[in-house]
């Protein structure tokens, strides 16, 4: 009888001890981790732009209020999350205050172009210098541009010249769009092609 009673805690000793180790198991979907490194902001992307126009080349300045990025990674660096990533823009979604010029920039810009409907870029670190690939009217270029990190916010200022892309026939497009508009003190019709860009990405 001792025996049975001997074997009989021991038994009572394990099913306890099973019984804590079960208490002391996570379930898996309570189970939490947390992000590390940058981590962009959601709908953060900006882009604008500056052409220009008349012969004292006036600045017209506007932006794009849709831009789609793509292919983002982790990373503790900006470079790291950014790197190889692939944005898109659709030409619609020019905006520059004023929807008469608006239309005219859909209109006789961007649809004097091939593959109107978007704007392509990737953005490449190589080095100490960053540029954007860009497809424009059909043709990619690398366009170089100079980048800032400041309070977790990433810019970049560069300057396309739509020459390089193949598009001196949407620029004259536009320009005989607005030829009036266009025309400087000199009584010339003038729209340059040298564009400047600017972008901007939230991390946190």
């Amino acid at each position: 009888m001792k025996k049975i009673a001997v074997i009989v805690f021991a038994l009572g000793l394990l099913t306890v001890s099973c019984k804590k180790e079960e208490k002391q198991e996570i379930p898996a979907e309570e189970v939490k981790t947390e992000a590390t490194g940058l981590q962009i902001v959601a709908d953060s992307t900006q882009v604008s732009w500056t052409a220009y126009k008349t012969t004292e080349k006036v600045p017209v300045g506007g932006s794009f209020t849709q831009i789609e990025l793509q292919r983002t990674q982790e990373g503790n660096t900006y470079q790291e999350v950014l790197e190889g990533s692939v944005f898109s823009i659709p030409a619609t979604s020019v905006f520059t205050n004023n929807p008469e010029r608006d239309g005219k920039l859909i209109n006789f810009f961007f649809n004097a172009l091939k593959n109107t409907e978007l704007i392509k870029g990737e953005i490449h670190f190589k080095g100490d210098n960053t540029v954007l690939a860009l497809t424009i009217n059909g043709v990619t270029k690398d366009v170089p541009v100079e980048t800032t990190f400041k309070n977790n916010k990433f810019a970049v200022n560069g300057v396309i010249n739509l020459e390089d892309f193949d598009a001196l026939g949407a620029v004259e497009s536009i320009n005989k769009a607005c030829f009036d508009l266009h025309k400087g003190a000199d009584g010339v019709s003038k729209t340059w092609s040298d564009v400047a860009i600017s972008g901007s990405i939230q991390f946190e």
